[in-house]
C-alpha cells in the first residue's frame, strides 16, 4: 500500500481516484472546487479544498511523507506547472504530472516533474490500434518502440506448436502468455500446440509485431 497525494479532481483525477481505492492506496485528494472535492470523498482516505499554487498549503499538506505525488490538473497548463515545480521544491518524493503536447512534458520535466503521463494521447493510440484490425483485442503501449498486443491466433498456427512456428528466431517476439476459454494460461513451452481457438499475448518491438501479425 502507498500513500498518495493526488491534486485535480476533474474526470481524470476522478477516476484515478476510484482507481487507487480499489487497489487499497491511502489518497489524500486535493481541488479548488468543493463539488470535486465532495464527489470524490467516497474514494480517498482524505480530501481538501485548496489551492495547489499556494505555498503555504502545499506545505501544510507535508509532501515529503507521500510515496507519489500525482497532479491531474487539466485544463489549466500554468497551474499544473507551478503545482509540479511547488511539488519539488518542498521535498516530494517522486512527482507524475499531466501533459497534453509534448511541450508541455519537456516543461513539466525541466520543473520537478519525474515522470509525465498523456492520458489523451495513450488512450487515442490505443483506440487506433485496437480498431483498426479486428484480431487486435487489446493493447499495451510500454514505449516508442515496445508494446503488448493480446492478438487471435492466425489461422496458420493452429494445430502447430510454438517450437514449430519459432517465433522468437523469426521475427524476436516473445509469447508471454496463451489465453484459452477466458483463461490466461503463464505457461508457455516450445511443445505447447494450438487448438485454434486460442489468443496470444505476445510481447515485442512494434514493427515486427506489425510484420508478424500484418498489422
Amino acid at each position: 500500500m502507498k500513500t498518495i497525494l493526488l491534486i485535480g479532481l476533474g474526470r481524470f483525477g476522478k477516476n484515478i481516484a476510484m482507481k487507487l481505492h480499489e487497489l487499497n492506496h491511502e489518497v489524500m485528494a486535493i481541488d479548488k472546487q468543493e463539488d470535486r472535492v465532495e464527489d470524490v470523498l467516497p474514494y480517498v482516505t482524505n480530501a481538501q479544498i485548496g489551492d495547489s499554487m499556494n505555498e503555504a498549503f502545499i506545505k501544510s499538506l507535508g509532501v515529503g511523507n507521500y510515496d507519489v505525488c500525482i497532479v491531474a490538473i487539466g485544463n489549466d497548463f500554468q497551474s499544473s506547472l507551478e503545482t509540479t515545480s511547488l511539488l519539488k521544491e518542498l521535498g516530494a518524493k517522486k512527482v507524475v504530472s499531466r501533459a497534453a503536447k509534448d511541450v508541455q512534458a519537456k516543461f513539466l520535466l525541466r520543473n520537478g516533474a519525474d515522470e509525465v503521463v498523456y492520458p489523451e494521447k495513450q488512450l487515442a493510440n490505443w483506440t487506433a490500434i485496437r480498431y483498426s484490425a479486428d484480431h487486435i483485442f487489446d493493447y499495451i503501449e510500454l514505449d516508442d518502440d515496445y508494446a503488448i498486443f493480446e492478438i487471435e491466433l492466425p489461422e496458420s498456427w493452429k494445430g502447430r506448436t510454438v517450437g514449430e512456428i519459432n517465433i522468437r528466431q523469426k521475427y524476436n517476439i516473445n509469447i508471454m502468455a496463451i489465453k484459452r476459454n477466458g483463461k490466461m494460461e503463464l505457461t508457455v513451452a516450445s511443445d505447447t500446440r494450438f487448438a485454434g481457438d486460442e489468443a496470444l499475448l505476445v510481447l515485442g518491438n512494434n514493427k515486427d509485431i506489425q510484420k508478424c501479425f500484418h498489422i
